[in-house]
């Protein structure tokens, strides 16, 4: 049965719901609406012009509808008047296939039909940053090695401990919070769920966190690469998949290797057979590649891979098993789009159940010290334009997530890197003005 939004606003004394989307790039768009008129707004959603926004739409095309999905309603535990609600997009009463939540709709649902359920749980880092952006707020954030820094954590104590009561407060079972590997980084985890659950949530904890720094004068960053020489943001998604009940882990067997089941392999397969591509996705803004191909940084390393290779509980490759029915895919960035990144996972992951396709054997090494020796494993892209013409190139992938979504991606993201390059920056003068 379907929640219905006025009697949730009467009930929870909510004035005002933030009917949201998030577009093509990750940006989060919405519109406020009063308790008043949501019952309205939750049968024909509200309007938008899609143009002004990052979608692959122009000044000519109708109306965009953003239908509120009431089964993700969120009251801001910050500020209790108010409720977000995730949407999707509409236009003439279809669905719009280029919206990433849409996108992932479709893929659970196709997961649905051959008895599978992911689940899935995200790990996004931050910093916690100065309000103009120009340095980490903690000034005092400067030991050499500061992942779990127990002083360093402390003192944004109140940060941090109001964004966990939030999620406590929502019942996501938050289970706990770090300092993370630079300076100024900060990693809170809560419990996995079904991918969609999961994308709203990761979409929501990305503005509540937002939101809270700014209440303190302080402002996060998901940035892959905010400031030079230190680990850059990343989002690592855990991965299992089950039977329609959420009983069964299909991914489970403990006389497999890695406790991974020939099911789960094959899983595995599709995220490995389609790595170079999948980092348009995962990997979706130029500054990401200056993550992925980061040279050593101050704390001695980058934690994030730059070649195709799994193992098991070992952090320096691209997948690990860490134990036994899921596996850890490290390559997402902080600047995924919460959507794209479960969309890109479930059709990847389908794709190699169908071809029974083959993760290839796994490396035990150390890939930092030792990857040079690893010869016969792609590599990942050393830029933007690598990731989007190997997803152009993968057929499979466009498929599946659809070709709407497909062309439009392609086309916005060939104009990111198009006004990239007509850039002209500080470097380039220092490099060459006296060529």
């Amino acid at each position: 049965m379907t929640l219905d939004l006025e009697t949730f606003a009467r009930e929870k004394d909510v004035k005002y719901f933030m009917i949201s989307y998030t577009d093509l790039f990750g940006a989060q768009r919405a519109k406020l609406v009063p308790a008043a008129a949501i019952a309205g707004m939750q049968q024909e959603g509200a309007g938008f012009a899609g143009f002004a926004t990052w979608l692959d739409l122009t000044p000519a095309h109708p109306d965009l509808f953003a239908i509120p999905d009431a089964s993700s309603v969120i009251q801001l535990p910050w500020k209790k008047d108010v409720a977000w609600v995730a949407a999707d997009l509409f236009m003439e009463g279809e669905p719009v296939g280029q919206a990433p939540r849409v996108v992932l709709k479709k893929l659970v649902a196709e997961a649905a039909e051959a008895g599978l359920r992911v689940r899935t749980g995200v790990e996004p880092e931050f910093f916690l940053i100065s309000a103009d952006g120009a340095e980490i707020s903690d000034l005092r954030d400067v030991a050499e090695k500061p992942c779990y820094d127990q002083q360093a954590l402390m003192r944004r104590y109140d940060v941090i401990a109001e964004i966990c009561d939030a999620m406590l407060d929502l019942d996501w079972k938050p289970y706990q919070n770090d300092h993370e590997d630079a300076n100024g980084q900060f990693e809170m985890n809560w419990e996995f769920d079904d991918a969609l659950i999961t994308a709203d949530r990761h979409s929501f904890f990305k503005f509540m966190v937002k939101s809270i720094a700014e209440k303190h004068g302080l402002r996060a960053t998901f940035m892959p690469k905010p400031f030079k020489g230190l680990t850059g943001n990343g989002c690592h998604a855990h991965i299992s998949v089950w039977d329609l009940d959420g009983k069964v882990n299909a991914f489970a067997d403990d006389a497999m290797p890695f406790g991974l089941s020939a099911k789960g392999k094959t899983f595995l397969g599709g995220i490995m057979k389609h790595a170079t591509a999948l980092a348009a996705i995962t990997n979706p803004t130029v500054n990401s590649y200056k993550r992925i191909n980061a040279p050593r940084t101050l704390s001695g390393a980058t934690w994030s891979p730059n070649t195709v290779t799994w193992t098991g509980n070992n952090r320096t490759h691209m997948v690990r098993v860490p134990g036994p029915g899921r596996f850890e895919l490290r390559l997402p960035d902080g600047a995924v789009n919460p959507y794209l990144l479960q969309a890109i996972i479930i059709a990847a992951g389908l794709s190699g159940m169908k071809t029974n396709a083959d993760p290839g054997p796994h490396n035990d090494i150390d890939m930092y010290a030792q990857g040079h020796t690893v010869t016969d494993a792609p590599k990942l892209p050393l830029n933007l334009l690598d990731a989007i013409r190997a997803y152009e190139a993968d057929a499979d992938l466009r498929s599946a997530l659809g070709q709407d979504f497909s062309k439009a991606y392609i086309k916005l993201k060939h104009d990111e890197w198009n006004a990239y390059t007509a850039h002209f920056s500080t470097w380039e003068h220092k490099t060459t003005i006296d060529v």
